[in-house]
């Protein structure tokens, strides 16, 4: 790809931003980063303080930018919202975020673009619905940073669990960014071994109470986190450098985004999580796939979740 199209821009300048931004300017995947946010001066010292760096990463400009820049970006990433606070639910955030989306949005419609969108604000699949519809691009250009964070921490735990290498495990949580996510065991292995056969071998435990147990302990950790220091965002900041990598170098990685469904799944008009062909156009395909009837169901209450909610912000 060329370097005119490696072309970052992210609208937010909070902590989710710049663990975005560090992470990123690391890699060497961006040619050029563009910083939006409404506090300017904030802005200005991130961008300062960054730019030190410079000398010690590959080559690559960073600058405080404006809404033009993202009619020559091949990436925009939003981050922009209010913080959720220790306690309250993601869903909870839902109407004031989507105010704040609406209006970041159309300051995006107006630029000729064909950039790809990742949506991170929480709640996620929500808004990633809510920037769709304001823009009104292809379903495939706007995607949600979905369960991506929420199958790395299923990966890391079952990691730990079964003693692996976390790059040599293979799982995905599917479904809403929140209470209702579903852990789908049936595509979970280690070597080729599904996971509750490689328990049994490898740990002689009861694998189905253990994975509960994960499954929980995967749920919770947000609130873990904000428990203890007041926010996420080194995670969901390398997460989302996992999504830009599969963008910006066309790699077709199979990862779980939030995408709006039109059948697939036998779900309609909702953006949620499922496994995803991720690459330089966005969303290249959906693994559309029969699920075991238990994880179906969970995965159809997950979606009537994200209905119910969506239902307060379009009434």
């Amino acid at each position: 790809m060329e370097a005119k199209r490696r072309k970052v821009v992210i609208v937010g300048a909070g902590s989710v931003g710049t663990a975005y931004i560090y992470a990123l300017l690391q890699t060497g995947l961006a040619a050029e980063i563009a910083l939006i946010d409404i506090d300017e001066k904030v802005v200005a010292g991130e961008v300062m303080d960054l730019s030190h760096g410079l000398p010690f990463i590959p080559p690559v400009s960073i600058h405080a930018g404006d809404y033009s820049d993202c009619s020559d970006a091949h990436l925009i990433v939003i981050t922009a919202g209010a913080k959720q606070k220790p306690g309250q639910s993601r869903t909870e955030l839902v109407k004031d975020n989507a105010s704040i989306i609406e209006s970041v949005c159309g300051q995006i419609k107006g630029q000729p673009t064909d950039a790809v969108l990742i949506m991170v604000t929480n709640p996620v699949d929500i808004l990633a619905r809510v920037a769709l519809d304001c823009l009104g691009w292809p379903r495939e250009r706007v995607l949600g940073s979905g369960t991506v964070l929420d199958t790395a921490r299923l990966k890391y735990m079952l990691s730990r669990h079964c003693q692996v290498d976390a790059r040599n495990v293979h799982a995905y949580v599917l479904g809403e960014h929140g209470d209702s996510e579903v852990v789908v065991w049936s595509m979970a292995h280690i070597a080729g071994v599904p996971i509750g056969h490689y328990c049994r071998i490898c740990q002689g435990c009861d694998a189905r109470q253990q994975h509960k147990r994960i499954a929980e302990q995967v749920r919770d950790s947000a609130y873990h986190i904000i428990d203890y220091k007041g926010s996420t965002y080194y995670g969901i900041g390398m997460s989302l450098v996992r999504i830009s990598g599969a963008i910006l170098r066309d790699e077709r990685s199979v990862l779980t985004v939030s995408i709006k469904l039109e059948g697939e799944y036998d779900i309609d008009g909702l953006c949620l999580s499922v496994p995803c062909v991720v690459g330089e156009n966005g969303v290249e395909q959906i693994v559309d796939t029969r699920l075991p009837d238990e994880e179906d169901k969970a995965l159809r209450a997950s979606a009537n979740v994200l209905q119910n909610l969506f239902k307060h912000i379009s009434d």
